[in-house]
């Protein structure tokens, strides 16, 4: 990457739309703290998470649904509910949020004792969406989360993410359908080859004579 500069409002919901190789993903585990800057700043809520170990920005309020969602196979559902909430300390609390996400992912509390890896790939998804939400974030970064989906799960998982974002939440999406992407977001980023080349409204971007042709199909 370079020269990629970028910057969310809080409770704002913002896009990231490029293809393939663009640095999308290598993007957000920089600001998750999972890659280590080689050049730059990253902030949040004025101070500086440059270098910080990615357990101390989740301290700090950010959460990672990872591509490829990242579940813990053979723990339960509910154990990684759990492990999404090992920063914690307010159990009363925990007990609620855990409640909260059954809620919105009702299946989930279904399966609650049965290993996350016997899973369909929607369902590991809203784990992975959940177990993030137990560290109850202010910025959540979400990557990929329609992957491998059928249509109609991917319609239930972006209804939730609406849902979150509605709670205040603030997003950062990458996701590769950039239609839905910036029908979910109020503003987009586009990435490529490592640099963001353009930022607009999300309906501008729409609008977008080259972002219809490169990343709409039109």
């Amino acid at each position: 990457m370079r020269n990629v500069s970028l910057e969310l409002a809080q409770g704002e919901q913002v896009c990231l739309i490029g293809a393939n190789g663009a640095g999308k993903t290598t993007l957000l585990k920089a600001i998750a703290g999972m890659l280590p800057p080689v050049g730059g700043t990253v902030h949040f809520e004025n101070a500086s998470l440059t270098r910080k170990p990615s357990f101390e920005i989740v301290r700090r309020g950010i959460a990672l649904t990872p591509e490829g969602r990242g579940i813990f196979g053979r723990l339960t559902v509910a154990e990684n509910l759990a492990m999404g909430a090992y920063i914690r300390r307010d159990h009363t609390q925990v007990h609620a949020d855990t409640a909260m996400v059954y809620e919105l992912f009702p299946r989930l509390a279904e399966r609650r004792t049965q290993p996350a890896g016997q899973l369909s790939g929607g369902e590991q998804q809203m784990l992975a969406i959940g177990r993030a939400l137990m560290s109850r974030p202010r910025l959540m970064l979400l990557d990929e989360p329609s992957m491998g989906l059928a249509p109609l799960l991917v319609q239930r998982i972006f209804e939730t993410i609406k849902i979150i974002a509605a709670r205040g939440v603030s997003l950062l999406l990458v996701e590769q359908n950039a239609r839905l992407a910036l029908q979910t977001c109020s503003r987009g980023y586009v990435m490529e080859s490592g640099a963001i080349t353009l930022s607009d409204s999300a309906g501008n971007l729409i609008e977008n004579p080259k972002v219809r042709e490169a990343y709409l199909g039109e």
